[in-house]
């Protein structure tokens, strides 16, 4: 042992290192690929967000062709094209067959993708369970032909493989349409891929969808609307939202010679009087160069930071989808008898902006016996899964909707006819993990969903107390109608009136009843006698 070489040098012989592609092709359930249903559905999201994103982004009203064909034994074959502004053939490779490589990431503003992961994941599970590359052909104008690439990825160089590239004529003007092969499982109901197409009809009321299942059942979602969203703009980061390692980093890459210089120009909000503030909070010199900060003057800077009292981030990075909007789509698609909703104003969490928007659908085709419905969504895309590790689904059962006529046992979702919808809108929307299912917990959303949920409660309260108001005088006018000619009949017989001066009575009684329904005989002996209707000169009461 004395002259053997230790262990270690062997145990090194075996370290390397591992692409992120290789890491998530092992573990593929983080991206949303757990199981054969899940992965078809992941797929169809992934490739409807980019193109509802790119229409957005090219300001264009999107209009999507979804299409999933069923090969048997599992294969399926999932297409979707869409009108946006198409991608250059130097960029196609990369944005379709390389992980983490996008152009949201660094930007803050609202967007659906945020990692540049998810259409190139779908391609890696495709190409994993079938073998076959996927196919994208994509034109970016009318004086463009349109460029047809098969690919593949590289998972130990989380690099894009081309296996084919060439140009084509396609009757498109612009555009993008892909298709990937994979493994998969197609169901209805719950958590499936219709109802994701639907509820993206929902939340998107100025897109127009056309889907076709793999039983080749064809189903049309028309725009609701022609006002496309408002244009989200980039903002800089808010210095609440910046940790003391992204702080170092960013004062290592500034080319600002000064740290007030630093302050006003990387950071949202700070103009010349807040960067001095934080500067004497901090104990830091405005003049310091930011490069020469040490780690304990940056934890100084970072407590200066939170000393100072600073605005909250502009909100024009984020680009709700308005009340008007929101009723326009629920209505489209959800038939009910009641909706409101409510857009709250803009929040700020860890630094980030953003809006939280809920609207509720009552009664009509909905089932009365089950608990409502639950619709989640995240800068307008559906969360159908992990629902019960979402902020929206606490927030829900955590809100009181007794209060609110609804029926509700002690933590538990309330029941009744009624879907709840809650949308959070905002640059960085923080999920619990990389598939994008679930809204963390963090305390100020919970609080505005919350807000929001009791805005639309109360609204719903008072339709649902007026609307117990007018069944009970429906059924006392009921009984008015029912008993109204016996009583008419009785006083006839006692004021021995004729039938003409009867039939009279009995329209001055219905009258009175519904604004009193208490008179008793003596006061409508004397509303008879004092009434012109009844006393002219043809209609006296006989007396005995």
């Amino acid at each position: 042992m004395g002259n053997s070489k230790p262990i270690a040098f062997e145990l090194a012989k075996r370290q390397k290192a591992i692409s992120v592609a290789e890491f998530f092709e092992k573990n593929r359930h983080l991206l949303g690929f757990d199981n054969t249903k899940k992965a078809l559905l992941t797929t169809v999201k992934e490739a409807v967000d980019n193109a509802l994103d790119a229409c957005e982004e090219a300001n264009i009203l999107p209009e999507l062709h979804i299409e999933i064909i069923d090969f048997g034994d599992d294969r399926f074959r999932i297409c979707v094209e869409d009108n946006g502004p198409g991608i250059v053939k130097k960029q196609i490779p990369h944005i379709f067959a390389r992980l983490l490589y996008g152009s949201k990431f660094h930007v803050l503003k609202q967007a659906r993708g945020q990692q540049g992961i998810g259409i190139s994941a779908s391609v890696m599970y495709g190409q994993l369970t079938t073998g076959r590359p996927a196919k994208i052909i994509s034109k970016i104008g009318r004086d463009h032909k349109a460029v047809y690439t098969e690919l593949k990825l590289d998972t130990k160089k989380n690099k894009p493989k081309i296996l084919k590239q060439e140009e084509r004529e396609w009757e498109k003007e612009h555009g993008t349409r892909i298709e990937i092969d994979l493994e998969g499982s197609y169901m209805r109901g719950s958590q499936s891929v219709d109802e994701y197409i639907k509820d993206t009809a929902i939340i998107n009321p100025h897109a127009t969808i056309i889907y076709t299942n793999p039983k080749a059942e064809q189903t049309i979602y028309p725009r609701a609307t022609e006002k496309k969203p408002e244009e989200a703009k980039e903002i800089m980061p808010h210095p609440y939202g910046v940790e003391l390692g992204i702080l170092i980093k960013m004062l290592q890459a500034t080319k600002h010679k000064t740290l007030q210089s630093f302050l006003m120009n990387e950071f949202s909000r700070v103009g010349r009087g807040t960067a001095k503030k934080i500067c004497k909070n901090s104990t830091l010199l405005p003049k310091t160069k930011p490069r020469k900060i040490s780690r304990d003057m940056a934890e100084k800077l970072i407590k200066g930071i939170k000393k100072t009292k600073i605005m909250n981030p502009q909100t024009d990075c984020i680009s709700p989808i308005g009340h008007d909007l929101i009723l326009k789509g629920i209505k489209k698609e959800i038939q009910a008898e009641f909706y409101t909703s409510t857009t709250r104003d803009p929040s700020v969490y860890r630094g980030n902006p953003f809006i939280i928007e809920a609207a509720i659908a009552y009664g009509g085709d909905l089932s009365a016996d089950d608990s409502v419905q639950i619709m989640r969504f995240a800068n307008r895309v559906p969360l159908l899964y992990q629902k019960g590790a979402c902020a929206i689904s606490e927030s829900v059962i955590k809100t009181n909707w007794r209060n609110y006529k609804l029926r509700q046992s002690r933590n538990s979702y309330p029941t009744g006819p009624c879907v709840i919808l809650v949308h959070m809108a905002s640059t960085w929307v923080p999920f619990t993990s990389e598939a994008k299912e679930a809204i963390a917990h963090y305390p100020e959303i919970i609080k505005e969903i919350k807000l929001a949920l009791q805005e639309c409660g109360r609204d719903l309260g008072r339709y649902l107390a007026k609307k117990k108001r007018i069944k009970r005088e429906l059924k006392k006018i009921d009984y008015i109608s029912k008993y109204l000619p016996h009583v008419s009949i009785a006083l006839k017989n006692i004021l021995d009136l004729d039938d003409s001066q009867k039939d009279r009575l009995e329209e001055y009684l219905r009258a009175v009843l519904e604004k009193s329904r208490s008179m008793k005989l003596p006061e409508i002996k004397d509303a008879i006698s004092n009434d012109k209707r009844l006393n002219g000169e043809d209609f006296k009461i006989k007396k005995k």
